[in-house]
């Protein structure tokens, strides 16, 4: 769950304390696997908070909780929200989206385009690379993939296929 806030002048170091002390919150509740906090640049004041849980029912609890209620009255004299919270799956991060407020491709683009990163990595392994851990445990065998292809399409293959198929992935409206 992705969160924006912009802090009212002056406050910004009373907002920080507030995000850690909610922050630290959160952390109590089960499921929860952390949180990245994004701090304003330049002359903003937006700060943005990716919320991470291990499944749906976790953050619902979190984010019906009393605690959480008390939190966010709590901030109230220090922020303005900004738009409203985005719930994400996860693979939004391999697309460069244009724009801050642009929404992320269609689920079923992403599917299509993470099958085209995949597909020929999936071959070239199976072909050049699995051969060579046949005499392992089948756990280990099996995470030799994932480990070569997660940073691989993270940091390099999904960037590149989000440029290319930026103007079908994100049209103009």
């Amino acid at each position: 769950m992705v969160f924006t806030w912009e802090v009212k002048s002056g406050h910004e170091s009373d907002f920080e304390r507030w995000a850690h002390g909610m922050e630290r919150e959160a952390a109590a509740f089960p499921g929860h696997e952390g949180v990245t906090w994004l701090r304003p640049e330049g002359e903003g004041a937006r700060y943005h908070a990716v919320v991470r849980f291990a499944d749906t029912s976790a953050l619902d609890r979190w984010m019906t909780s009393p605690q959480r209620a008390e939190w966010q009255q709590s901030a109230a004299p220090l922020v303005r929200p900004v738009r409203p919270h985005l719930a994400t799956t996860g693979l939004e991060t391999w697309f460069n989206v244009p724009g801050i407020s642009a929404k992320p491709p269609a689920r079923w683009k992403m599917s299509l385009v993470t099958i085209l990163a995949v597909y020929p990595f999936a071959l070239l392994y199976d072909g050049l690379v699995a051969e060579h851990f046949h005499g392992w445990a089948l756990r280990w065998r099996t995470a030799v993939f994932p480990i070569i292809l997660a940073p691989l399409l993270t940091h390099a293959v999904m960037p590149w296929l989000s440029r290319v198929f930026r103007r079908r992935l994100s049209p103009r409206s």
